[in-house]
């Protein structure tokens, strides 16, 4: 008889049985849990992706190096992104990093605004209608219609959002205050996600969202070994 232990959405009866019975678990039966895992892990490490940036700033105070406008673009695209999975019932481990994301974002971006001063009047009127209109499309009161245009268009604005900050580090040849272990978190997520996102069953445009992530991320890691200093080589003392 199958064993019945769920947690969280994981069966882990069909494991627990086959290891039980000597059997290695069959793979219809492991890919699922192994998904699960895998998302609520990411999920995990989601909680403090963006903590190591924060702090490279605040340590330095220093935003060098840093386009505003990509993290911007950020927010606005865990803002599409979190409310489409949410009024799609996609399961909290197909997209739960998503709102950790949204809130370290939107303090970065605090942060950048902070460094940025004197602030002006464009970022201004671009944080009033951020604060106007998220609150609507995360309570999925929009035509649909409009809400599928808005979700397909959030893999542009994610692709768009590195696009500013690998020209930034193009033209710097430096990658500035940029988080190493955020840029490499950002990566693995990317990787692990189209695991789960095929798994879930997710949307097509889902899977396509992971890839980006993937190639984007990618290219910012790379810039980051590229551009990096070597050490500086010790002078010999003179005998």
């Amino acid at each position: 008889m199958a064993l019945e232990l769920e947690i969280l959405g994981m069966n882990f009866g069909c494991v627990l049985g086959a290891l039980s019975a000597g059997k290695f678990p069959e793979k219809d039966c492991l890919l699922p849990l192994l998904s699960k895992v895998i998302g609520y892990c990411i999920i995990a490490a989601s909680t403090t992706v963006k903590v190591p940036q924060i702090i490279k700033i605040l340590k330095n105070n220093s935003i060098r190096g840093l386009s505003v406008a990509a993290f911007e673009l950020e927010v606005v695209g865990y803002t599409i992104a979190l409310s489409y999975c949410l009024h799609n019932g996609l399961p909290f481990s197909a997209y739960g990093e998503l709102a950790f994301l949204l809130v370290q974002a939107i303090i970065l971006v605090a942060i950048l605004y902070y460094y940025s001063s004197p602030i002006g009047v464009k970022i201004w009127i671009r944080a009033l209608l951020y604060c106007a209109v998220a609150p609507t499309i995360l309570a999925g009161q929009i035509d649909p219609v409009l809400f599928e245009a808005l979700y397909a268009s959030q893999h542009a604005i994610f692709f768009c959002a590195r696009i500013p900050q690998i020209w930034k580090n193009y033209k710097n040849q430096s990658t500035g205050e940029l988080s190493f272990v955020t840029c490499l978190m950002n990566f693995g997520g990317s990787i692990a996600r189209v695991f789960t996102s095929i798994q879930e069953k997710a949307p097509t445009s889902v899977l396509l969202g992971s890839f980006l992530g993937i190639f984007t991320n990618g290219t910012i890691l790379s810039q980051m070994f590229a551009y990096q200093k070597p050490p500086a080589k010790k002078e010999k003392k003179v005998q």
